[in-house]
């Protein structure tokens, strides 16, 4: 955890970093992006979650991110990348004192797209046949509505997460779109980019 004067008094953003779910990815996705927050003036928690092949899998990774936002004294703004999108925006519908959420080429349609079903069957333990009350639960798309603010950021030349995964959404939920041309998956996450600035000023926005 980091805030600007150390008081916690300040707007609060937890961050969610992405990865696929996958053990090989964590926090060090997401130190970059609190830091920069924490210097744009408000609190940032890095939270981490287990993942597949390291104790994760549906429901525990979902759970270990409800239970991250519970020992928070505030309501909080998720900010998510990829599979922590994914996360961000679940948190919104599932937690009550997440007050909004940036999704960052957030996996939103776990149905939508064969290369994100079959990633997210290794989250879910199955196919849509095969564990549709997983899918049921942990898809944002299935969720709607979510009557939070959302927001949803994604790079037009986003090589990982199609980008229709967020216009989609946006058209089903209403949420705030920004496609950005020229933009792939990680530039989002590049502090000093243009694509994380949209990203940020969005999540502050949200926070205060």
């Amino acid at each position: 955890m980091s805030s600007p004067d150390g008081s916690g008094s300040f707007p609060v953003v937890v961050v969610i970093h992405g990865g696929f779910w996958h053990q090989r990815y964590g926090l060090e996705l997401g130190r970059p992006l609190a830091a920069d927050l924490v210097a744009h003036g408000v609190t940032a928690y890095n939270i981490e979650y287990r993942r597949v092949a390291g104790g994760g899998g549906w429901p525990a990774t979902g759970d270990d991110v409800l239970a991250a936002i519970d020992v928070l004294d505030a309501d909080v703004v998720t900010l998510g990348h990829s599979a922590g999108g994914h996360l961000a925006v679940w948190a919104a519908a599932r937690h009550p004192r997440v007050v909004g959420a940036v999704a960052q080429a957030g996996v939103l349609d776990f149905r939508r797209h064969p290369q994100i079903t079959r990633r997210a069957a290794e989250l879910l333990g199955g196919l849509p046949d095969e564990v549709p009350e997983r899918y049921a639960d942990a898809s944002p798309a299935a969720l709607l509505p979510i009557d939070k603010p959302l927001v949803l950021v994604h790079g037009e030349d986003d090589e990982d997460v199609p980008v229709e995964q967020s216009v989609s959404f946006a058209e089903a939920s209403g949420a705030e779109l920004v496609t950005l041309p020229g933009v792939g998956h990680l530039d989002l996450i590049t502090p000093g980019t243009a694509a994380w600035a949209v990203c940020r000023d969005a999540a502050v926005r949200l926070a205060r």
